[in-house]
């Protein structure tokens, strides 16, 4: 990733990292999900569990960080979980194993755990609306998101909002300097089968010229005399200068350059 979009990450991280629930059960269950944090050492993560571990209630609950993690993703899954508890606990799982990953225009944001809690946080992320796709690899489980409008849902209801806008922000930056770019690349190449063209067509007519087979007079003879003047130009400009219109302008060159292929080949003395 550029170094903008490590910076996008980072303030996603932050921003979710600083949402802290108001209510206890929301707190106990977005800790739950923090503590199981794998190899990753993240300072808001840690800022976030020391803050939710001031409350004593939040704690007092036997087993390792993992086994803690996986009863509250039974919890969250039960259909009578509250709503608010269920998004505090996927806030905390993704913030601990969650990646971010923002790329040539590409996001990709996957959760990776056990294969039995995977399982229970596809589910749970299910019923939040937030429906990801399980994939397995090297026997963990792998909740993936792909696409841009779901992503952006998922962090704004987890409380990134802010980090949202600023990466929708500069996605409608780069769709439009692409759009730029590429208007400017076909005006480009317009231009240059334009030149191409007027180069080979007066080519043609001094080629009639030379061989006296040139119409001595009429229309075709003027496009001839403009073509050779001005071989640069497009056929809408020589029609405007010779008043005629695009298709007589076409026909009279394409006329001209049919009588050019037809002439014998030049013998060099």
């Amino acid at each position: 990733m550029s170094q903008s979009a490590r910076e996008l990450v980072a303030n996603v991280r932050h921003e979710l990292a600083a949402v802290l629930p108001t209510q206890q059960c929301c707190r106990a269950a977005e800790l739950d999900g923090l503590r199981d944090a794998g190899r990753r050492s993240d300072v808001a993560i840690a800022r976030t569990v020391h803050q939710l571990s001031g409350d004593a209630r939040t704690g007092g609950e036997a087993g390792t960080p993992a086994e803690r993690a996986l009863r509250r993703a039974a919890l969250v899954v039960e259909p009578r979980a509250p709503q608010h508890c269920r998004l505090a606990f996927l806030r905390g799982r993704l913030l601990a194993r969650g990646s971010l990953s923002l790329a040539t225009g590409r996001i990709h944001l996957e959760v990776v755990l056990a294969h039995n809690e995977a399982t229970l946080l596809l589910h749970a992320f299910s019923q939040a609306g937030l429906p990801g796709s399980l994939r397995v690899r090297r026997g963990r489980g792998v909740i993936v998101w792909k696409s841009h409008a779901e992503i952006f849902d998922l962090l704004r209801r987890l409380g990134a909002g802010s980090s949202v806008a600023e990466m929708e922000a500069r996605g409608v930056l780069r769709e439009v300097r692409g759009e730029l770019n590429r208007s400017i690349n076909a005006e480009t190449a317009n231009l240059q089968r334009t030149v191409r063209a007027g180069m080979r067509q007066a080519e043609a007519i001094r080629r009639l010229d030379d061989a006296g087979a040139l119409d001595a007079s009429g229309p075709t003879r003027r496009v001839a005399e403009a073509r050779r003047a001005h071989p640069d130009a497009t056929i809408a400009e020589l029609g405007e200068r010779l008043r005629l219109t695009r298709s007589a302008v076409q026909r009279s060159l394409s006329s001209l350059e049919r009588q050019a292929a037809a002439l014998p080949p030049r013998v060099l003395p």
